[in-house]
């Protein structure tokens, strides 16, 4: 087995741990930053929290708060033109996976010069951009510890993704505080995209002996605090928990990439707006029956994990509870929503499957599928 692990991020975690942030800012001899966020942030009182912060420490801030559902090459190419304006020598990206995403874009895209389409792809970014701080807000993308920048072109639906170490936060500030105000579906949702990040990661064939044990943590944590902070958001180890599981799912998947669920997820979610966390919550069962029997020994790791009894199974039907658990969870945090609640057709198959197909993930499932394969997946979440 090879495999090379990089990490340039300096993570601080722990309730109150966004009263580093302006220590962080100082660190890279910063007295101005540009601060990415969105409305729902500065609605918790989030943002105001942060501004005192970095006013108190006599930073001056810029913010840009000027954010679609997901970030778009425009909202991307509107945050470096403001970012460069400003004069500001650290980007801070505070909320979920489009602000922080926004950040990083903006600050490499900042000194490399050109457009977001122009480094589509991996490890295209030839120059380190500005520090980035990133504080995320919700437990899910992980974008605050990898090297992936998701974003959707123009005049087409179709997500996109930028990945380099070149784009990777200088510090992630993990505060499990932040998202105590987070509403139970948001909560549901991004929990389920950290739990996809942290069983693709496990099962895919690039796994190995660093992101293994972190996505198994991942994994256990989910399946022991998920459905706590969906049933009381104010539970602050559930909290802590999500947000750790979040984490190290990143740190996971980051060196190992994915699978088919995102190959799959991402055409869908684009082009029929389903939030992400919710359109990988909806192909990770069936995406999980069709590759059982690519990692048999993996699945039955997952079913073990969230308490499933496996005793006196057969190998395939003990695999075959991972499914049934993460079934199980979905139903219980309330993720009951199929491709066809969000306009999705079986004429549209045929389309999704071609874009499905064209993702890196794809070679890296533990099954590898046919474009007949996908529609029958896509037509199991239907």
């Amino acid at each position: 087995m090879e495999f090379t692990y990089k990490l340039p991020t300096d993570i601080t975690f722990g309730p109150g741990s966004i009263k580093a942030i302006p220590e962080k800012a100082k660190e890279v001899g910063a007295n101005h930053a540009f601060v990415v966020t969105d409305k729902g942030v500065k609605a918790a009182g989030i943002l105001d929290k942060i501004l005192k912060l970095l006013d108190e420490a006599q930073i001056k801030t810029t913010v840009f708060d000027r954010l679609e559902k997901e970030p778009t090459v425009l909202s991307i190419g509107d945050a470096t033109k403001e970012l460069a304006k400003s004069g500001a020598q650290v980007a801070i990206g505070v909320g979920g996976g489009t602000s922080m995403d926004t950040a990083k874009a903006a600050a490499f895209l900042v000194t490399n010069g050109g457009g977001i389409l122009d480094y589509v792809g991996v490890e295209k970014v030839k120059k380190p951009g500005l520090p980035v701080i990133a504080v995320p807000t919700t437990a899910g993308t992980g974008s605050e510890l990898t090297r992936f920048i998701v974003f959707t072109g123009v005049d087409v639906r179709t997500k996109l993704t930028v990945g380099s170490y070149l784009t990777m936060a200088k510090y992630a500030i993990l505060d499990p505080e932040l998202t105590l105000t987070l509403p139970p579906k948001v909560t549901a949702g991004t929990g389920m995209d950290a739990l996809t990040h942290a069983i693709e990661s496990y099962v895919n064939t690039t796994a190995h002996h660093i992101s293994e044990p972190l996505a198994m943590r991942a994994i256990e944590l989910v399946a022991k605090s998920l459905r706590k902070a969906v049933a009381k958001g104010t539970n602050l180890q559930a909290r802590e928990d999500m947000l750790a599981a979040s984490a190290l799912a990143a740190l996971a998947f980051n060196s190992t990439r994915l699978g088919i669920v995102h190959a799959m997820s991402q055409p869908a979610g684009g082009h029929f707006d389903i939030p992400h966390g919710i359109s990988n919550a909806i192909m990770l069962p069936p995406v999980m029956e069709y590759n059982l029997m690519g990692n048999i020994e993996k699945y039955i790791d997952i079913a073990v994990a969230f308490g499933e009894d496996i005793e006196f199974l057969t190998p395939m039907e003990a695999a075959a509870k991972s499914v049934k658990a993460i079934r199980d969870l979905m139903e219980d945090i309330g993720i009951t929503e199929r491709l066809g609640d969000f306009g999705v057709k079986e004429s549209d198959l045929d389309m999704l499957a071609d874009e499905a197909l064209t993702s890196g993930n794809v070679p890296l499932n533990p099954r590898f599928p046919s474009k007949a394969d996908i529609i029958e997946i896509y037509k199991k979440a239907l």
